[in-house]
């Protein structure tokens, strides 16, 4: 154990009528156990050795000092690269057969050994507008209509997407939608749930799907001031059947038993592999005398609560907090929520606290109950994290590692039309790093309810945005366009978002190419020279 000591000997610049001396130090702290010192040494010095001949062998070989390359190699048996890196040398730069090089490229390829240097690439979006069957007939009875505030979950094992709810602008809707990706047809599973025993009229409610047992839960919704009651704040909680296509009422107020109470946009997330529904945040919704909202009181938001299916009983894992302790989680609206099956934990960031825009980043571990701050939010990473605010949706890839982040109007509303812009990011969870895919500035034509570009869709808010983890396709639709001029338009576009890395035939074909270049170019060199060579 060390200890270095720095003394001042001057005093610190003060404004007060007392000067402060300050002695400080640095405390080394480690391991002098010899047994585990010892080998760490002996390797450390191996490899300090083995990685001085490859650079020398790499200097040999470039300079074409072939006896002392193959001398040294044969004598210290230290390979220089993969022996496929070998032959491609030996093969190309020697015996200059470009023929054998490219069998040799094509064998590699399909051996994987490009596998790891694809995963490593950048992704490039590939948006398209999904124009389903339905479109091109006249009645819009057979597709869902303008709307923002609604709610998406999909089956990736059928490849279905359903829809439900949300705000067209002048009321809220109660229509059920089913779309197959494999049909490309949209289906109305119902044209009011309500009459179907189901969950009435809203938006800002929230949904999820247990891809198990296939049934899809929804919670909460928004309503206005003006028609709040006692009664009407009752938290309803409903299930979905899709193998029976039947609407069951779990609660008639989750609230009663040991639930949240009624919110809107909360979050939830499901984990299909326990049965188990997370559900967190959310704006409480109150009410006054004679039904109004109470503005004099401070806005109330909801924890984080559990739900098991199974037992069909709820459990709060953690209270609302303002305070920033490490077990603390400060809930919010207008967040993104998700949960990794494997890692078991509960992702959460952004999102908006009364007129407080957040932009911390956390997770949550379901079995050992711990909360963990991955950032928290105070760090001046402009243009190196999604920017705050309450119009980004978020999906994640266990499989990748990854969280995906889609980023649309500016937070600030007087800016909106100068901040308008589509971005979407990528956070890998194992290095703890953000990317920017594309970020791209674009604005919609006043009064058009469809994107302007057919390339991607404008930026908005109150959208949808859900991911098929399995086929690696994101599928957008609707929301609000925030155009002060039009206050009550709402998109009716779909969308389809592919993510993606150069494949196995683009190496191949790059590969093949370069070496196709590098052989023309020879010959042409060949044939200057002797052309050249030639002239009297």
């Amino acid at each position: 154990m060390f200890f270095l000591f720095f003394f001042l000997s001057v005093p610190i610049l003060s404004w007060g009528p007392s000067f402060n001396f300050s002695i400080w130090y640095v405390e080394l702290q480690g391991i002098d156990d010899s047994e585990v010192v010892f080998p760490c040494l002996h390797w450390y010095t191996k490899y300090r050795e083995r990685e001085a001949i490859r650079l020398c062998l790499k200097h040999f070989r470039q300079h074409n000092y072939t006896e002392a390359f193959e001398s040294l190699q044969k004598k210290t048996r230290v390979a220089l690269e993969h022996p496929t890196l070998t032959q491609l040398h030996e093969r190309l730069v020697i015996r200059g057969d470009f023929s054998a090089s490219e069998h040799l490229i094509e064998k590699a390829v399909n051996d994987g050994l490009f596998t790891h240097y694809i995963s490593q690439q950048d992704y490039k979006p590939r948006w398209m507008q999904i124009i389903p069957k339905s479109y091109k007939e006249d009645s819009e009875e057979n597709r869902p209509g303008m709307r923002g505030g609604h709610q998406m979950v999909i089956d990736v094992i059928t490849e279905t997407i359903y829809l439900f709810g949300g705000w067209d602008g002048t009321q809220d809707l109660a229509d059920f939608w089913a779309y197959s990706v494999r049909d490309s047809q949209w289906t109305c599973l119902s044209k009011d749930t309500e009459k179907e025993g189901g969950p009435c009229a809203r938006s800002c409610h929230k949904m999820c799907i247990d891809i198990v047992c296939r049934q899809i839960y929804t919670l909460g919704r928004y309503l206005e001031s003006t028609v709040r009651s006692t009664n009407s704040l009752r938290s309803d909680f409903f299930r979905y059947d899709i193998g029976t296509a039947c609407w069951e009422l779990l609660s008639a107020d989750t609230a009663a038993d040991g639930g949240p109470k009624l919110v809107f946009d909360h979050q939830m997330c499901m984990d299909s592999e326990h049965h188990m529904i997370y559900t967190f945040g959310g704006r409480v919704l109150t009410a006054g005398a004679g039904g109004e909202d109470s503005r004099s009181s401070e806005a109330q938001f909801s924890g984080l609560f559990a739900y098991h299916c199974a037992s069909r009983t709820w459990r709060q894992l953690r209270e609302d907090s303002s305070n920033a302790g490490p077990e603390d989680v400060q809930s919010r609206i207008g967040h993104c929520m998700l949960f990794h099956m494997k890692k078991r934990h509960l992702y959460v960031f952004s999102g908006q606290r009364s007129k407080t825009y957040l932009n911390d980043f956390f997770s949550y571990d379901v079995d050992a109950d711990h909360v963990e701050i991955i950032s928290d939010g105070t760090k001046k990473e402009a243009g190196k994290v999604p920017m705050t605010g309450f119009t980004q949706r978020a999906t994640i890839d266990t499989e990748l590692d990854e969280v995906h982040v889609l980023s649309g109007l500016s937070k600030d509303k007087e800016k909106r039309n100068e901040n308008v812009r589509n971005s979407f990011w990528i956070y890998n969870i194992a290095r703890n790093t953000w990317s920017c895919m594309y970020k791209s500035e674009q604005t919609g034509k006043e009064g058009s309810t469809r994107c302007l570009h057919d390339d991607e869709p404008c930026p908005r808010f109150a959208h949808q945005l859900v991911y098929d983890e399995k086929h690696k396709v994101h599928y957008l639709f609707g929301g609000n366009p925030g155009k002060t001029s039009s206050p009550k338009m709402r998109l009716d576009d779909f969308w389809s978002l592919r993510l993606c890395r150069p494949s196995r035939d683009d190496l191949l074909r790059k590969c093949r190419y370069l070496i196709r270049k590098h052989r023309s170019f020879i010959k042409v060199y060949a044939d200057f020279h002797c052309g050249w060579s030639c002239t009297p």
